[in-house]
């Protein structure tokens, strides 16, 4: 049998490795080297940092970008399939170099980035999505290629916001972005922006100017402190977008590939000294401690990964292992705002739990929250109506919430911290206290018009005797007693705990009605 290729198959492999050439150089070396004096790369250079060894298998490589003068020009998405630590993914990424990343209106059906193929070969597949977001969004010249103007609520949105209840869809932030590819990063489960390059606006710097005559910068506008500290758009900050794909790589560890299933179990792991609780955390309600010491002492030993670490700093969340297990952990931290739940806590809580109950990872709640933050600015930003949203997504999780009452747990906002359903289990530590209110606020609530009535010197005096009649009333002791919490534990004891109940959670089936 001849081995000769057949003389046909000369010209039209040139013609596939001319175009390959041009869809390889993306937009050309000179534009390249100005991404990468500004410290980013391109959209094929990034999925090859994110993607195992030789494992990309590219999509849509010959599309091509309309230009002025005609020439062809590489794609502005690149998108295909890749592993991640052995683990089979779906990739798309924003090509800024080519006409900003503008979304591929021009193209008979979008590769990505606003719904399209790989966000639908995700969805079918049941495989996590990764978007490396860099974009403007909308273009002129690529909406010019179309020949008229589209109405934008005839665009179609599948399968965005179908994916986010199938699979984990994680975004990374990596340079300026913009409209929808902006809106994009939030329509995702986790969220990362890099400090050095990353900004997001629905208008940028130029639409400020046009529309309300201001100037402003570009990271003012829109960069990682406004939006990972103040709108809570994106979740978490990082220098570099080397650290953004790493960040990136660690979220997707504790994640499953769909709703069908559990989180992996690593096997090896390593537990702290125990004993370091009770130098961590005082009994004193008047001392604050630190939140990340006691959370890092109980779980496996470096395995706590914080999700939006600055945005509502008084509830931490993130993911951690117990003897190799998951578990989506919220604690209260009393360093700020004494713990209280304020509106971006309260979201952030919303989000966490719902990110949790919706891939299965069972929660812990360390405790200590005096209720929601008063005060004029509190009630004026709603704090109500956004702790019900807390409140709502953690007593309707299917997942168990392993309620550990450190200390605090007062009003509604004690009410936020656990849940009813049959799964769910309440610890308590001796330094523990709670009830409707803090005993020295309901004193001063219910015996106003005594305490009033007598002289200034007089009133603490009164006071003081009210508070000890009814914290002798109030002891948790006769909650314990009466089984009105599952257990009193020995903070060293509550490792050993959280491990029985969440290998047990695990070994829950899946049915339909979960997933």
């Amino acid at each position: 049998m001849s081995l000769t290729p057949h003389p046909e198959w000369e010209s039209l492999l040139e013609e596939f490795n001319r175009r390959r050439e041009i869809a390889l150089a993306g937009s050309g070396p000179e534009r390249i080297a100005r991404e990468h004096r500004y410290g980013r790369s391109t959209a094929r250079e990034r999925i090859l940092k994110l993607a195992d060894a030789e494992t990309f298998v590219e999509f849509g490589t010959f599309v091509v970008t309309p230009t002025s003068d005609g020439s062809p020009l590489a794609s502005t998405f690149v998108c295909g399939i890749c592993e991640i630590d052995g683990r089979p993914v779906a990739v798309g990424a924003e090509d800024y170099s080519v006409e900003g990343g503008g979304t591929g209106v021009h193209l008979a059906r979008y590769k990505g980035g606003w719904g399209g193929f790989i966000e639908e070969f995700a969805f079918g597949y049941q495989i996590p999505l990764i978007m490396l977001i860099n974009g403007v969004g909308g273009s002129v010249i690529l909406q010019d290629a179309i020949g008229y103007p589209e109405l934008q609520s005839a665009n179609p949105t599948f399968p965005m916001f179908d994916l986010l209840h199938k699979v984990p869809v994680l975004a990374a932030v990596l340079g300026p972005t913009a409209g929808s590819s902006a809106a994009r990063a939030h329509i995702s489960h986790f969220s990362v922006m890099t400090k050095d390059n990353g900004c997001l606006f629905a208008g940028g710097p130029p639409m400020v100017k046009q529309a309300i005559g201001l100037e402003i910068d570009k990271f003012a506008l829109g960069g990682a402190d406004v939006h990972t500290r103040s709108s809570g758009l994106i979740d978490n900050e990082v220098a570099n977008e080397d650290e953004a794909l790493l960040a990136i790589k660690r979220m997707l560890e504790f994640l499953p590939d769909n709703v069908s299933s559990y989180p992996a179990i690593k096997r090896d792991w390593a537990a702290g000294d125990q004993e370091r609780l009770l130098s961590i955390v005082s009994p004193s309600l008047r001392r604050a401690f630190d939140a990340h010491a006691m959370i890092n002492c109980i779980v496996d030993e470096g395995s706590f990964f914080e999700v939006a670490p600055n945005y509502g700093r008084s509830l931490r969340t993130g993911f951690a292992r117990i003897e190799g297990h998951t578990v989506g952990i919220l604690a209260s931290d009393c360093r700020f705002m004494a713990g209280s739940l304020d509106v971006p806590s309260s979201l952030k809580q919303q989000k966490f739990v719902e990110l949790c109950d919706r891939f299965h990872v069972p929660i812990t709640y360390f405790v200590d929250v005096p209720g929601f933050l008063v005060g004029p600015k509190s009630e004026e930003a709603g704090v109500l109506k956004f702790g019900a949203l807390a409140l709502r997504a953690i007593q309707q999780a299917k997942v168990p919430v392993y309620t550990i009452q450190v200390r605090r747990s007062f009003g509604l906002g004690g009410v936020a911290t656990g849940s009813r359903n049959p799964m769910s289990v309440r610890l308590a530590w001796p330094s523990a206290a709670w009830g409707d209110m803090p005993i020295e606020g309901g004193v001063e609530a219910a015996f106003r018009a005594e305490l009033d009535a007598v002289k200034p010197e007089e009133r603490a005096e009164l006071k003081e005797a009210l508070t000890k009649r009814f914290e002798a009333q109030t002891s948790i002791w006769r909650t314990v007693e009466n089984f009105g919490v599952e257990e009193m534990i020995d903070p060293r004891d509550t490792r050993n705990y959280l491990a029985r109940l969440v290998s047990l959670a695990y070994r829950v089936p899946l049915n339909s009605s979960q997933v």
